[in-house]
């Protein structure tokens, strides 16, 4: 593997960098300033359009999106420097980019799943950030850390599919501009534990769809992302053309979107691991204590040390694992994908802690972005599926070389 960037990631690079400098740290700080949040609860503050617009004309762009005409046309390894960078301000730069989860998922699904009819439906608009998407697979009543257990039923009758059940932690479902919900459910109960499963689409105002209420994520409301909800399914009606790929293909068609979307999470938190280790270094050089600054405590020179051991270390295992999936596919980087989603979040809240703990008082409360990094970092344990399946899972695959 060359660990250089290419021409084109280089050059993508620096012009996000620009980007970012001109525009998103701007917007964070009027943001976040007295009276700058504004805004509708859920709705995305006025900025964010002004900042699409300028990454439309700087060519930043749907950058994670490489088999279509409207993306970027990245490769996994490309697009992966990109994402760290947008991860030094999660809650504007990603969706400036219409990088944003989880309409990259879906737009995902969409492009390599979809009829051409749901792709001029659905997928169009959400390449234009003209809509916004959500996705609904985990549920309050079951284990969803094994996706197996889903017990929202999707029951065909006719030309419709009716479907009954609960959602939580539905991304996206609290935004106005939420106009589709990609839904996973079974569609028959008795086929084989991974084609029991099927993915369709339900628009918003379909009857039956209510939004119960929003979930917080240690008190932030993760509005950027178009927060989290619980959704009630009863007796929802659609077409029967509303499914995606071919019934029993929900569980094949959620493993596909979870491969790049492990790479977008994975370096879009080392940017923020990144983040947390330059305000820690600015504080302790400028805060004094015990007759001494603060970068002269032996074990505040420790956590920076090993900060930065851990990210070079998780960024490289990060690297390594979307070339492999660019070059063997997400099936032969299978370990790999495993690895950095166990490893990342262990090292992102490892050195957001450390920050927060540099700045005493001031790191939990929100005069600095490290207690809402903090908390988002903190989900991704969750996230996608807890560390201690895919451990168990990695684990599995590491002993069998050596069973008879």
């Amino acid at each position: 593997m060359d660990f250089a960037y290419d021409e084109k990631t280089q050059e993508l690079r620096e012009r996000l960098l620009k980007f970012m400098d001109t525009d998103v740290f701007p917007a964070e700080a009027a943001l976040h300033a007295p009276g700058g949040g504004g805004h509708e609860p859920f709705t995305r503050p006025a900025v964010i359009k002004d900042l699409q617009a300028k990454a439309r004309e700087l060519g930043l762009w749907n950058l994670f999106l490489p088999h279509d005409s409207r993306g970027g046309g990245l490769t996994n390894l490309q697009y992966a420097p990109l994402a760290e960078i947008t991860g030094w301000v999660p809650q504007l730069a990603p969706e400036a980019l219409n990088c944003n989860a989880p309409d990259t998922g879906n737009m995902e699904v969409l492009t390599d799943f979809g009829t051409p009819e749901q792709q001029e439906r659905w997928l169009t608009p959400l390449l234009n950030a003209e809509i916004r998407s959500a996705f609904a697979m985990t549920e309050p009543d079951v284990a969803s850390s094994d996706a197996r257990n889903i017990s929202t039923e999707i029951r065909r009758e006719g030309d419709e599919y009716v479907i009954n059940g609960r959602k939580w932690w539905t991304t996206g479902a609290m935004d106005p501009n939420c106009k589709i919900f990609i839904v996973m459910g079974k569609t028959n109960a008795g086929a084989d534990v991974h084609h029991q499963q099927s993915m369709v689409l339900v628009p918003r105002d379909t009857p039956g769809l209510t939004v119960v209420r929003p979930l917080m994520v240690y008190g932030y409301d993760d509005a950027d992302h178009g927060g989290h909800a619980e959704v009630r399914f009863d007796n929802v009606r659609v077409p029967v053309s509303n499914l995606i790929g071919e019934e029993g293909s929900g569980f094949a068609i959620a493993q596909a979107r979870l491969g790049p979307g492990r790479i977008h999470h994975c370096m879009r938190a080392i940017g923020m691991a990144e983040r947390a280790v330059e305000l820690m270094c600015r504080r302790v050089v400028e805060r004094e204590a015990f007759g001494k600054p603060l970068a002269r405590q032996g074990v505040i020179l420790q956590w920076i040390a090993q900060s930065r051991i851990r990210i070079e270390s998780a960024r490289l295992l990060i690297l390594k694992t979307a070339w492999l999936m660019d070059t063997v596919g997400n099936k032969g980087a299978h370990t790999e994908i495993q690895a950095i989603k166990i490893l990342t979040p262990e090292v992102t809240t490892w050195v957001l802690d450390r920050a927060v703990q540099s700045f005493g008082g001031a790191g939990v409360s929100q005069d600095t972005p490290l207690a809402a990094l903090w908390a988002g970092a903190r989900t991704l344990h969750l996230a996608d599926g807890p560390d201690e399946v895919h451990e168990a899972s990695l684990g599995r695959r590491e002993i069998k070389k050596y069973l008879v």
